[in-house]
Formats: C-alpha cells, sequence, structure tokens
C-alpha cells in the first residue's frame, strides 16, 4: 500500500512539473512571438537616417526619441482626440523614455515636453501608448505627458512647457484632420484628460486641469489662422 501511495505521490509530483513546463514554454513562446511583431526601431537608439524617417511620419517639434515596447502595433481607431498627462515630477526625457522602456512597467505615451519645452517622442503616433487607463480613449488620442516645475500643490508646468504644448496639440491636430477642439469636461469631448478615465489620479493636476478649455481655445484659434 505503501508503494502504491509513494506512486501516485510521484506521478502527481511528474504531471505538476509537466504542466509547469508547458505554461513556461507557453510563456517563452509568446515573449518570443511578441517581439518578433515589435517594429526593430523598438527599444534602441537610432541612426540619423531613422531619426529623420521617424519624424517625418510624426511631429516636427520632436527634439528627442526613444520608442517604448509598451504600447500596440498599430492603434485600433483612427486619431480624433489628444489626452494630456503631467508626469507628476520634473523628469528629464531621457530619464521618462527608460522608464517607459520597462516592459514590467506598462506604461507609456505618445509624447512628453520636459520644463524647457523639449518634446520627446515614445511611441508614434500610428500607435496605441498605454497612457489613459482606458483603452477606447487611448486608440482614438493622442497622448503627452507635460513635465512638472513645482512638485504638488497645483503641480505646475514651466511656461516653457505650456508653450510648447499649445505647439505640439496644434501640430497634432493639424496633421490628423482634428479641425475643432472641444473640451466638454467630460470623455465626450476630443480633448481629454487622464483622471476622466480613472478616479485613482488627479492627472493632470489642477494647473493643467484648469487651463483645458483655454487650451481649447488658443489652439481653435490658431489652427483657424492655419487655414
Amino acid at each position: 500500500m505503501k508503494t502504491e501511495s509513494r506512486g501516485r505521490e510521484f506521478r502527481s509530483i511528474w504531471f505538476l512539473l509537466l504542466g509547469f513546463c508547458v505554461a513556461a514554454a507557453g510563456v517563452l513562446i509568446l515573449c518570443i512571438n511578441f517581439s518578433a511583431a515589435l517594429p526593430d526601431t523598438i527599444g534602441r537608439k537610432l541612426t540619423e537616417e531613422e531619426k529623420t524617417e521617424v519624424i517625418g511620419n510624426n511631429s516636427s517639434l520632436i527634439d528627442y526619441i526613444y520608442l517604448s515596447p509598451n504600447a500596440d502595433f498599430p492603434r485600433g481607431s483612427e486619431i480624433r482626440k489628444i489626452t494630456i498627462h503631467h508626469m507628476a515630477g520634473d523628469l528629464a526625457l531621457e530619464d521618462l523614455g527608460e522608464t517607459f522602456s520597462r516592459r514590467d512597467r506598462r506604461a507609456s505615451s505618445n509624447y512628453a515636453i520636459d520644463t524647457k519645452g523639449r518634446v520627446a517622442l515614445y511611441v508614434e503616433e500610428e500607435n496605441r501608448a498605454w497612457t489613459s487607463s482606458s483603452r477606447e480613449n487611448d486608440d482614438q488620442a493622442v497622448t503627452i505627458e507635460v513635465a512638472n516645475d513645482e512638485l504638488g500643490g497645483d503641480w505646475h508646468v514651466s511656461e516653457e512647457a505650456y508653450e510648447a504644448l499649445l505647439d505640439l496639440v496644434v501640430d497634432i491636430c493639424s496633421r490628423n484632420g482634428i479641425d475643432q477642439l472641444r473640451f466638454t469636461g467630460d470623455a465626450d469631448g476630443n480633448l481629454t484628460i487622464h483622471k476622466m478615465f480613472s478616479d485613482e489620479t488627479e492627472c493632470p493636476g489642477p494647473y493643467l486641469e484648469e487651463r483645458m478649455e483655454e487650451i481649447s481655445d488658443e489652439v481653435n484659434k490658431r489652427l483657424r489662422g492655419s487655414l
């Protein structure tokens, strides 16, 4: 009886180990397939020729590029919206790019702006960044992270960052056929903010949130002037 009991235990352990190995192999295959599906420009320093091509397909205002694997390639819908976020910090574009390059972070944005007004690209516009706690929104939106020059409180952003934000939003709208921005205070508008999609964040902070209508008005004014 003891021999039979030990045999059953051995077989149970063997089957358990076999199941673990099969599961591990499946995860490995998924990882390999995921890596193979990524564009070859992801997660590395680009050549000058590659940078020129990427900028040509996105905004000419870009100062820094480091493309993140944390995205859907391509996005599931055409671009209809802009979603504004704040960094909740004063990060260099290079440091934010390093954060977004980590797959365990599972976060990214299309663009970011630092306190000096420099613009970074982390996810090309044709792809969906993982930014707003809403797949539906991010499928339609170009997302922008803006650095804060004051931490806490109103989460203030610098004048340089704010002006760069206006320039970038105008550029995105112009190239993607968004003739008018509408901030409605909810997710129905085509200018949205992160907190509309999550109860766990105040992003983009009071300073930018209070200026959403101002942003839409100024962007619309510039769009009309370009016609």
